[in-house]
């Protein structure tokens, strides 16, 4: 890896004139790089197409091709690749010729050595900009990565990859903790918006009197407190996606809000009486059954079917048992850093065994607490949290003479909460319900953990 870091930056460099090319060669060598001249655009050409140069210097008139074909087709193969123009044709036309066509910088000859570095480690910083820049893609992408070996696992991502390069809504579905923000993300890369921003909201995390303005935004003066203009999520996604994840949650005032703004597709700013534009694909996501929704007048049927033109329903975890030990290899290699820890059979085993009610969001906490109690380099089953117990009884048979459905709703929550060991997140997963209402109802009924 040092000899990789250490290794100098490959410069083609292409001038006709000898004497030219072997002062050019001398200082670039001079600032450290590995140069590799030739006498011609053509020659060129075809040598950039067989090496791994970082940085180009290249002569403007040249026979058989010229400075702006060597410019060109780099600009064609390797877009980032800097490319630095010198001639001694030097002229304000040439110059602007060569900037608008993408050189990264232009200096006449006969050049000063100190211009020349100057310009050449600009470019070698712009090179290692454009390299961490790469790098933190690549992380990025890696943490979003979908990591599965299950058959079923298989057939949903492939319907998100048949349905990504569209602009239709996509409504993801499944229980928390199953991955559906990373679907969402799946979407958005393998969109023609990939390169626009990824912006998304939990509908189930804001307020409901700031929801307007979190969405649409706001102008200065529009409320108390409001004391600068300030873009809703709309106009920040705008060109890219929006994912509204819970949005089974949305209160109805904004549900009727959201469905204007998908059919005109325009935003109005708490405080604005001027509609403002925007181009989003929209993705949302929810745990709950909105058709079940729909029947109680919780959610309107009209921005469902706006929503929903297309449903991918993400498996929970004990529908693909196959993908468990992938999943527990990549989380414990990312909390363990630099140690290398093995898991064994058994717990794979143990692992496999749970029904995991808060899914894959559950095996990974499961992970970070054994990498953090493992004391070797192996983890145990002792490491892993302490199994759920067994499921409850069944529910016995209806009394002919009725029952109160408060106390029945307050014993459902107390025995899931005792179940999950007063866990509230896995308890509202279990319940499927968000777990803001689980809070609510634990406090509305007074529940205390004894």
């Amino acid at each position: 890896m040092n000899e990789r870091r250490t290794r100098p930056v490959g410069v083609l460099l292409a001038d006709d004139e000898e004497a030219s090319r072997e002062v050019l060669s001398y200082h670039l060598g001079g600032l450290g790089l590995e140069v590799d001249a030739v006498p011609d655009g053509r020659t060129a050409i075809g040598r950039f197409d067989a090496g791994r140069h970082r940085l180009v210097v290249t002569d403007l008139k040249m026979p058989h091709a010229d400075g702006m074909a060597v410019l060109r087709h780099v600009q064609e193969r390797a877009a980032g690749t800097p490319v630095i123009v010198v001639t001694a044709f030097a002229s304000i036309p040439g110059a602007v010729a060569a900037m608008r066509a993408g050189a990264y910088d232009f200096i006449g000859k006969p050049f000063d050595r100190e211009q020349l570095g100057v310009v050449v480690r600009r470019a070698l910083e712009h090179v290692r900009l454009l390299d961490e820049n790469c790098r933190l893609r690549e992380e990025r992408e890696a943490r979003h990565e979908i990591v599965f070996r299950s058959a079923v696992m298989a057939e949903t991502l492939d319907v998100v990859d048949r349905v990504a390069p569209g602009d239709a809504s996509v409504l993801i579905t499944g229980e928390s903790g199953t991955g559906k923000e990373l679907i969402a993300r799946r979407l958005h890369a393998r969109s023609k918006r990939a390169d626009g921003p990824f912006v998304a909201v939990s509908c189930s995390a804001i307020p409901a009197e700031l929801f307007e303005s979190e969405l649409f935004g706001h102008v200065r003066g529009a409320f108390t407190g409001a004391s600068r203009d300030r873009p809703g999520r709309f106009a920040s996604a705008d060109g890219g996606t929006l994912f509204l994840d819970e949005v089974g949650d949305l209160p109805a005032p904004m549900q009727t809000k959201l469905l204007r703004v998908l059919q005109e597709r325009v935003v109005d700013a708490v405080g604005s009486d001027r509609p403002q534009a925007v181009d989003v694909r929209v993705i949302s996501a929810t745990n709950r059954a909105l058709a079940e929704l729909i029947d109680v007048g919780g959610f309107r049927t009209d921005l469902f079917y706006r929503l929903n033109v297309v449903e991918v329903r993400v498996p929970p975890l004990r529908e693909r048992a196959d993908d468990i030990e992938p999943l527990v290899r990549r989380f414990v290699a990312r909390f363990a850093g630099a140690r290398e820890l093995e898991v064994p059979e058994e717990v794979l085993a143990e692992l496999r065994r749970r029904p995991w009610p808060g899914n894959v969001r559950e095996l990974e906490n499961a992970c970070e607490r054994a990498v953090l109690l493992c004391r070797g380099d192996r983890l145990r089953v002792e490491d892993l949290p302490a199994a759920a117990g067994p499921e409850p009884a069944a529910w016995p048979p209806l009394p002919p003479d009725g029952l109160s459905l408060i106390d029945l709703e307050v014993d459902v929550i107390r025995r899931a909460l005792e179940w999950h060991g007063w866990n509230r997140t896995k308890t509202a997963a279990y319940l499927r319900i968000p777990r803001h209402v689980l809070i609510y109802r634990i406090e509305k009924h007074g529940l205390r953990q004894p």
